[in-house]
């Protein structure tokens, strides 16, 4: 028995879960959401047990099932109804499942719900199809219309979230900004340090192979925040001001991260500038510079309204790293961040 209708009920179901696991797929593989907030129940779901079930995201999961389910109804026989409604009941069972998960938080993800309402729809015309007997229409317009649908309910949302820069509201908008003056292609990373904190200087020994391996993908902002509690910090950070002025900028931070702590003054600044290939007498007129002492008060209050607490911390895309980190959080996360663009 040839039904019509049906058959494009159970493609648009097919087609609408498609659509909604593709954009939620989307903001679990970009290290921030593009469609739907970190904050509100997409995030809730995402930070659960059942998001990543084998280490696999859940929307890849419902990827598969659900083409698998549309292609199943594009053929006819009764092994291909069969395999339809099997699909679809443990899909149905899923979907079930997680519908009285978030209903047990209070909370609901739009994009979760579409695909687990499909599914619960899909159940009942799926072995509704089994008991009756249908089948698709023989015309090939239809069936190639079919596979159109269900190719371009993944392919389309994939394409359009990738294409989007991810800046998602919870990020400051301090970091927003930089990320906006970044080259399409590449990676913003800001960086507040201070010269003197042992934390910073662990974590640059870190993270700067890994920035040097990744320099063509990242564009590095420094923010320089130097302590109170640390005598030279202040020094170090008005010779790092003046190394990027004077187009030493990355030579002279590095420098000045692996120099002793006590050479961080003045007159070690000095000397660490000449090993650079600096001008002295520029260098010692910046250093005076009433403007160095103004941009290092600015980086202060980027930090504060960035909502900083502590040193290091490194937002890398967005992403915050508050505190001394391991080099593989600096790597997962730099590569994450990076794959993503």
């Amino acid at each position: 028995m040839k039904k019509t209708v049906p058959f494009w009920i159970v493609l648009a179901l097919c087609a609408a879960a498609l659509v909604a696991s593709s954009l939620l797929l989307v903001d679990y593989v970009r290290p921030a959401p593009v469609f739907c907030g970190g904050e509100g129940g997409c995030g809730v779901v995402k930070r659960t047990v059942f998001a990543y079930p084998l280490g696999i995201p859940t929307p890849l999961i419902g990827i598969g099932g659900f083409m698998a389910i549309g292609l199943a109804q594009l053929l006819s026989g009764r092994r291909a109804r069969v395999a339809q409604a099997m699909l679809a009941s443990f899909a149905g069972i899923v979907a079930a499942g997680l519908l009285v998960v978030q209903a047990m938080m209070r909370t609901v993800c739009p994009f979760c719900f579409v695909a687990d309402v499909s599914a619960l729809l899909l159940l009942g015309l799926s072995v509704t199809r089994a008991l009756r007997g249908w089948d698709p229409p023989v015309a090939r317009a239809q069936l190639a219309g079919g596979v159109v649908l269900i190719i371009a309910a993944v392919l389309a949302p994939v394409a359009l979230g990738m294409s989007k820069k991810a800046i998602p509201a919870e990020v400051p908008s301090v970091i927003a900004d930089e990320m906006r003056k970044s080259p399409r292609g590449k990676v913003t990373v800001v960086d507040f340090v201070d010269f003197e904190c042992p934390f910073c200087r662990m974590t640059h020994a870190d993270f700067a192979p890994i920035l040097e391996k990744n320099k063509e993908k990242v564009r590095v902002v420094r923010k320089h925040v130097p302590l109170r509690m640390h005598p030279h910090a202040m020094d170090a950070a008005r010779a790092a001001c003046c190394g990027e002025r004077l187009g030493k900028g990355d030579e002279m931070a590095d420098a000045l991260f692996t120099a002793p702590t006590s050479e961080l003054t003045p007159e070690g600044c000095e000397r660490i500038a000449v090993k650079q290939g600096l001008d002295l007498t520029r260098f010692k007129e910046c250093m005076s510079d009433p403007e160095i002492d103004a941009r290092i008060r600015a980086d202060g209050e980027t930090f504060r309204a960035a909502r900083g607490h502590g040193l290091p911390t490194i937002f890398i895309e967005g992403m915050k790293l508050e505190g001394a980190q391991e080099r593989e959080v600096l790597r997962s996360t730099l590569d994450s961040a990076i794959r993503a663009l």
